[in-house]
């Protein structure tokens, strides 16, 4: 790995708040400190690029364009251009005012989870401060770009974009454009359970799916993509005592991040990659897990180097 791209991974998994391994080494300048915020500048440049050119790849038919602008790199979404601005995609209307938002997690997905060891305690300590961050202060991400992408700027458009269907005998609301792609999900975990045991006594094992639902994540101030009906979590009739989400584990273990795999719910790999083949990113993969939780974010996988398949 050259320095410009781990610089460019440093910086952006310091901002992204939910990727599930930790930043390498944070960069602080010294006396090179010219040299220094000159290659941030360029990584984040190089960084802007790759981000803006992931998102035409994985909206093909959303976005018209993409290009280099003001020094700027920026999308062209329904005749609006989105500024990369650091991550906070805005629009140029709102450039003046990106300091009172919070960068998007665009960080590069892990196609496997690495081995799961006990933190020392420096990372515990970091760990510590990055949860105590987390619970005290608002996470406010621009809603612009992904309201125009997916044209849902307040409850009423986003519930007429939605329709029910059943997806492993259940019923779930999504969002229309994204029907297709659980159907190819289903059939591929079908396939799977038909010589996979453990995937078929998952599937026995669920109770119901969440989909659609207007609201933001919990305790911030950022949509969540069950909003937009991108998201579905899949809620089994028993955890078998194991946790799934951070955020709950919290209340009573502060210290959620000693969790081992071995004490988390896990779907089988074999239904996580069927859902990352057509553009699901699975919230397992995050520091802050939730590991019910898959959304369409075909995107996230392409910066990732595991490109999905996209289809009209």
């Amino acid at each position: 790995m050259n320095k410009l791209k781990l610089l460019a991974g440093i910086i952006f998994i310091i901002n992204t708040g939910n990727l599930f391994a930790m930043g390498g080494n944070e960069v602080t300048p010294g006396s090179e400190g010219m040299a220094i915020s000159q290659t941030q500048s360029a990584a984040q440049a190089a960084r802007a690029e790759q981000v803006m050119k992931a998102l035409a790849e994985a909206y093909p038919y959303q976005i018209d364009r993409v290009e280099l602008r003001n020094g700027d790199w920026a999308v062209l979404l329904r005749g609006t251009w989105y500024y990369f601005a650091g991550g906070k995609m805005l629009p140029e209307n709102l450039l003046s005012s990106a300091s009172s938002y919070t960068p998007h997690g665009f960080y590069s997905y892990q196609a496997e989870l690495p081995e799961w060891k006990i933190p020392n305690a420096e990372e515990q300590e970091r760990l510590r401060s990055m949860s105590a961050a987390r619970n005290q202060t608002q996470i406010r991400r621009s809603p612009h770009f992904f309201d125009n992408l997916w044209r849902t700027r307040n409850r009423s458009e986003s519930y007429d974009r939605v329709k029910t269907m059943r997806f492993l005998g259940k019923s779930v609301t999504v969002h229309f454009m994204i029907m297709e792609k659980l159907a190819l999900v289903e059939e591929t975990i079908l396939t799977a359970a038909k010589t996979n045991s453990q995937v078929q006594t998952w599937i026995n094992n669920i109770s119901e799916l969440a989909g659609w639902q207007w609201r933001n994540i919990a305790e911030t101030d950022t949509r969540s993509y069950h909003a937009y009906g991108l998201a579905i979590d899949i809620i089994p009739r028993s955890y078998s005592g194991r946790e799934t989400y951070w955020l709950w584990t919290q209340r009573h273990k502060p210290d959620w991040w000693n969790v081992p795999y071995t004490s988390r719910y896990h779907p089988p790999d074999a239904v996580i990659k069927a859902f990352e083949k057509y553009g699901f990113i699975w919230g397992g993969k995050w520091l802050f897990y939730d590991t019910m939780h898959f959304e369409y974010r075909p995107e996230i996988l392409i910066l990732g180097g595991m490109p999905p398949e996209i289809r009209r």
